[in-house]
């Protein structure tokens, strides 16, 4: 499949009049992009511009409100609540992290839930931004209804992803940035693009069967969590699907379950919802509140040397440090520029005509 090649200037710029077209201020403009621009920078193609045109269905369907009154309606000295009053969750997500860096600061650490929001990107952005604080970050959000439990063929859990963001001394930071279902639903989305087969072990069929089938879902199909089925560990990764969806939503007034939005507008939420919105958590520990931070950098970065240096099964593949894939992938399209595949670019420009403003060089 034919790809195209931008910078990224070209994509910010582009993405930020989306936004603006649909009612964003120039601030949440400029933020929901960079949280998109930083995924397509970090190789995460499924949660870059390619997401855009859904943002701008569900905008259309009034399940996204462009001006937002994001506010705190609970707070303790350390934890608050944050209503995202159905804003983009690209801009509600920062402004909970920001609530959770000042409360760390202050206190040592700081925890938010956030009920009635929408998609937020990759997690590893808004723990990241504690990083940067010499604080170590956390960030997760439920989703849509797309992962079946072990033992049954009903979606009832989203991707639920969870990013856990540690800052280190002369090496980059190490992010844990993954869903708890065996592959994220954009990874199938970029397979139905391609028209590629999926590795066994991501979906089963309305039945309860393995397949290959990308398109498996919308047969009635379901993701399936981390370890696929119960010998490899399935229960585990529902066990951690779980864990995300109650911070998030149970504990935050969020719709968890099989209850969070759709986030396709062709489907609509259900009926008698116990919540308001999707919901995310996220959190920030100062460093320093257990040992001094240069102690800590050392050990960190002591840590990554030992990992790296661990003897591979081939000398081809060496160890992974998590986060090292997408920093790699950052360093060479900030350079060589972001690939996006024709039918992203075709629906980028689609969407440019309806909202009337121009669209990408092809």
């Amino acid at each position: 499949m034919s790809s195209f090649i931008f910078d990224e200037n070209t994509l910010r710029s582009f993405t930020e009049s989306v936004f603006l077209s649909i009612g964003c201020s120039q601030s949440h403009a400029e933020l929901a992009a960079d949280v998109l621009l930083a995924s397509d920078l970090r190789g995460i193609d499924s949660h870059g511009v390619a997401r855009l045109s859904g943002y701008v269905r569900l905008w259309e369907k009034e399940r996204i409100n462009a001006s937002p009154n994001i506010r705190v309606v609970h707070e303790t000295a350390s934890t608050a609540t944050v209503d995202g009053d159905r804003g983009l969750g690209l801009v509600v997500a920062p402004f909970a992290m920001q609530i959770a860096m000042e409360k760390a600061e202050k206190y040592g650490s700081g925890w938010v839930s956030v009920r009635n929001s929408n998609h937020f990107g990759i997690a590893g952005y808004h723990a990241l931004q504690a990083v940067a604080k010499d604080m170590i970050g956390f960030a997760m959000t439920n989703a849509s209804p797309l992962v079946a439990p072990t033992f049954t063929t009903e979606r009832l859990l989203g991707t639920n992803p969870m990013c856990y963001a540690f800052p280190a001394g002369n090496f980059p930071p190490v992010v844990v940035d993954m869903a708890t279902s065996a592959a994220a639903n954009g990874k199938l989305e970029i397979a139905q693009r391609s028209g590629k087969p999926i590795p066994e072990g991501w979906v089963q069929s309305n039945k309860g069967d393995a397949t290959t089938d990308a398109h498996a879902l919308k047969a009635g199909g379901s993701l399936l969590t981390l370890g696929s089925d119960r010998e490899h560990g399935s229960h585990k990764g529902f066990g951690l699907s779980a864990t995300v969806d109650i911070l998030s939503a149970v504990l935050s007034g969020a719709n968890y379950g099989p209850w969070a939005p759709p986030f396709v507008a062709f489907l609509d939420p259900l009926p008698n919802l116990p919540g308001e919105g999707i919901g995310h958590f996220v959190g920030a520990m100062r460093v320093d509140g257990f040992r001094p931070v240069e102690e800590f950098k050392q050990h960190m970065d002591n840590w990554i040397k030992r990992f790296k240096a661990a003897k591979p099964i081939t000398e081809e593949q060496p160890v992974v440090i998590p986060g090292e894939p997408e920093l790699e992938a950052e360093k060479e399209r900030k350079i060589k520029g972001i690939p996006l595949v024709e039918p992203v670019v075709e629906d980028l420009n689609e969407l440019a005509d309806r909202l009337g403003i121009a669209g990408l060089p092809v």
